[in-house]
C-alpha cells in the first residue's frame, strides 16, 4: 500500500490514525477497536466490514467437516 495514502487515511468513525498490519492486511484503529481489511490493496473503510479487535475469535467452520 502506499505510504503517501496511509498519511491521509483515518478512521472513518472517530477520524482518529490508523495503524498498517501488513501481515494481516488490516488497518487498525486502536481507539475504536476496529481493524479494516485490505484487500487487492485497497482498504475497505466501512464500519461494517471492519473485524471488532475485542470479539472472540471466529471458530472454525464446520463445512468442510466429514460426516
Amino acid at each position: 500500500m502506499d505510504t503517501r495514502l496511509l498519511e491521509l487515511l483515518v478512521c472513518p468513525v472517530c477520524k482518529g490514525p490508523l495503524e498498517h498490519h501488513r501481515e494481516a492486511h488490516e488497518l487498525i484503529c486502536r481507539a475504536d477497536h476496529l481493524a479494516f481489511p485490505v484487500r487487492d490493496g485497497i482498504p475497505v473503510m466501512l464500519e461494517s466490514e471492519a473485524r471488532d479487535l475485542d470479539a472472540p475469535p471466529a471458530a472454525p467452520s464446520a463445512s468442510g467437516a466429514a460426516a
